[in-house]
């Protein structure tokens, strides 16, 4: 009796663990996920329209960066000026200058925040200009990844989780030339 209850305990262990087996097997070919790697830094740089979009961002930028400076430098003076003529002022004069620098402040920092804040008009330009050629290139991706049957398609150039990525699933080239920058 004693035997056949550890040969029953045996088999069931020996049903689980086949059927733990099969699970963890893998699928059939058929049933195989493809993947791809796309090299974004390289499918941008080979954009023209992406590298125009990029030096405008730079030349508005460093109009705008030129303009808070500009109110930067001239509360500095506003303050260096009050240093000097401080021994001079009566407390109401002293109290109107500090006010006016605070302010000249106060405005430098509100145009930096119009202008490169998180939802400011830096901001606002880059996702006018770029989101047309972000939308461009996800589509190519989308269509090629559908033609060839990828489940999924990585960035090379931004996740550093991949180590190694073989040239032959890398679709960069093939995207460029979906897009019409082809060599």
């Amino acid at each position: 009796m004693k035997q056949m209850i550890v040969k029953s305990n045996w088999s069931r262990l020996g049903v689980i663990l086949l059927l733990c087996l099969f699970a963890f097997m893998p699928f059939s070919k058929a049933n195989a996920q493809k993947f791809a790697l796309v090299d974004m830094d390289y499918v941008l740089k080979n954009i023209p329209a992406y590298e125009r979009a990029n030096e405008q961002l730079n030349q508005v930028s460093k109009k705008w960066q030129a303009e808070v400076e500009a109110l930067n430098t001239e509360a500095a003076t506003m303050y260096k000026n009050y240093q000097n003529e401080m021994v001079f002022l009566s407390q109401e004069q002293k109290k109107a200058k500090q006010e006016q620098i605070m302010q000249k402040e106060k405005e430098a920092a509100d145009l930096k925040q119009k202008y490169f804040g998180p939802e400011g008009e830096l901001f606002k330009k880059r996702e006018s200009l770029m989101t047309p050629i972000q939308e461009e290139i996800y589509n190519a991706v989308k269509d090629i990844s559908e033609l060839r049957g990828y489940s999924l398609v990585l960035d090379r150039a931004s996740d550093t989780a991949i180590i190694f990525g073989s040239p032959k699933i890398d679709i960069s080239d093939e995207v460029l030339q979906k897009l019409g920058y082809g060599k």
